[in-house]
């Protein structure tokens, strides 16, 4: 059985659907530390030829709590950024068939963060046909109070993993002999270069997954996820 864990991230780049549909059975934390500067509440959208950053705005509170402790502002307001999206992506070749899951999501009635990131996935997993099973880390019976990779073959373990997936990032973090010792086999995901038609400007890599949606035909897409990779 082939195993991702990875952090929950807000419309995230095409690298986490491929290591989701890459894997038997997809991990998701939500009884990690949120932390300002990452990107589990933000990303980058092409506007005007430029990445510009899109988030979902949250309620002031201790940057102490975990993901799952994180509320959405109570003055977030989902049409506005439904709009900025419209304003970006309304002459978009596939805005028609993307734009209807993008306004599901955004409409989503729910405040806390972890929960709105875990439906945005959910949905976004059922539009690309991946089918792969999604838990959520604080469910799984191991010691919680584990960290980093001790964490993650606890988690192996409990899963029943005989393949664990990282991102490429994951490179400097994980030992392949540790993780051999525990019998499992460390792979990580490299995602290709995919460079499309972006309006006709100078091509802006790594975007949120809806930039991706936006310019290609579906089964691109899909071929993307499923193909345009390297297990290292």
């Amino acid at each position: 059985m082939k195993l991702g864990i990875m952090q929950p991230y807000f419309l995230p780049y095409i690298g986490y659907f491929q290591l989701l549909a890459s894997v038997d059975q997809f991990i998701m934390y939500d009884n990690i530390k949120y932390t300002k500067k990452g990107w589990i509440n933000r990303n980058r959208m092409l506007q005007n030829g430029s990445d510009v950053i899109f988030s979902l705005p949250l309620k002031k509170d201790s940057d102490s709590l975990d993901v799952v402790e994180r509320e959405l502002a109570g003055d977030f307001d989902r049409s506005k950024l439904l709009n900025q999206f419209r304003g970006a992506y309304g002459r978009a070749p596939q805005f028609d068939l993307t734009y209807p899951v993008l306004e599901r999501i955004v409409k989503y009635k729910e405040d806390n963060l972890f929960r709105y990131i875990h439906h945005s996935i959910v949905m976004l997993c059922e539009h690309l046909g991946i089918n792969t099973e999604i838990r959520i880390s604080s469910e799984i019976p191991i010691d919680h109070e584990l960290r980093g990779q001790d964490k993650v073959l606890a988690l192996c373990k409990a899963a029943g993993a005989v393949s664990y997936i990282n991102t490429i990032g994951g490179v400097e973090l994980y030992s392949k002999a540790d993780f051999r010792i525990q019998g499992l086999d460390l792979k990580f995901i490299k995602t290709r270069p995919f460079e499309y038609a972006q309006f006709g400007g100078i091509f802006v890599p790594w975007l949120s997954i809806i930039d991706v949606l936006m310019f290609n035909p579906f089964n691109t897409v899909l071929v993307c996820i499923h193909e345009n990779y390297e297990l290292i």
